[in-house]
């Protein structure tokens, strides 16, 4: 890969909300939206033979507390709403001894504006991100979440797929798997990790949709039917081996497929 190879229009059609941040204001927004949903539901279906019961009120703070603090133990499992569904999810795959080792692989990456995800490919810390994360940076920060930080050296850039390698200093930790001749059939189930929202270590599950188009890209990228968020970018996308397939780097609102995440083929790095 060129560190100075030229980067390329952003495709028009990519959500950029991906590579924001939440604060507080929007969670709670994000909360509000999905109760208002909620109760609209109940409503709708008033006349039903078994009476419902009501949502109380206080069960919707408790959420947008849960969601601030990460605190899991706080979510009614009976209270199923997008927005909280994939800590629930998350929860439950890191019961997984496999999932919980997966999860000691992938870092958070953090410059003074942005904060993403990345992952570790071999045990002296070579770590795969996308190339928008660190962009204009030289050096940037990393979290094992075992390991403690680290300062990463931006060693090579490809922003024509967004992607970089970051370097640190470091030997023994732990890395993940690159699958050699990955399959990306509609329907394959994966699972990702990543830190989306306000969230670190977030490990999550959904199915390859196929792949389509980009404006800007000379290759196809990947669809999954998955709920990937802002901070999602540069998650491992993992097959049922636990190797690593491809690297989320957005979302796009697809014309038949409705909303998808989009990951990078992990072949157009080791071709690169």
């Amino acid at each position: 890969m060129d560190r100075h190879r030229e980067e390329k229009e952003k495709p028009d059609i990519i959500d950029e909300d991906l590579y924001e941040e939440f604060d507080d204001e929007e969670l709670y927004e994000l909360v509000q939206e999905e109760r208002r949903k909620a109760l609209d539901r109940a409503k709708a279906k008033e006349d039903d033979e078994k009476p419902k019961r009501p949502f109380p009120k206080w069960i919707f703070w408790v959420i947008a507390f849960a969601m601030a603090f990460n605190v899991f133990a706080l979510i009614p499992q009976t209270f199923s709403i997008p927005a909280i569904d994939f800590l629930i999810t998350s929860s439950k795959l890191s019961a997984n001894e496999d999932t919980r080792l997966y999860k000691e692989a992938v870092v958070v990456v953090e410059t003074e504006d942005s904060k993403g995800t990345g992952f570790a490919i071999n045990s002296d810390g070579t770590i795969l991100t996308n190339h928008h994360v660190i962009e204009g940076q030289e050096q940037v920060t990393v979290a094992f979440p075992e390991e403690g930080l680290f300062e990463a050296e931006v060693v090579e850039t490809n922003p024509s797929i967004d992607l970089a390698v970051l370097q640190v200093n470091g030997h023994g930790l732990p890395s993940l798997e690159l699958a050699e001749s990955p399959l990306y059939e509609e329907n394959l189930p994966i699972t990702f990790i990543g830190n989306p929202l306000r969230f670190n270590g977030i490990a999550n599950e959904g199915t390859i949709a196929g792949r389509t188009e980009l404006k800007g890209w000379n290759q196809e990228v990947v669809m999954i039917k998955a709920p990937v968020y802002r901070g999602n970018s540069g998650s491992p996308v993992l097959n049922g081996e636990g190797k690593v397939i491809g690297v989320v780097f957005a979302t796009l609102e697809h014309e038949t497929e409705g909303k998808v995440g989009l990951f990078v083929p992990i072949t157009y790095y080791e071709e690169g």
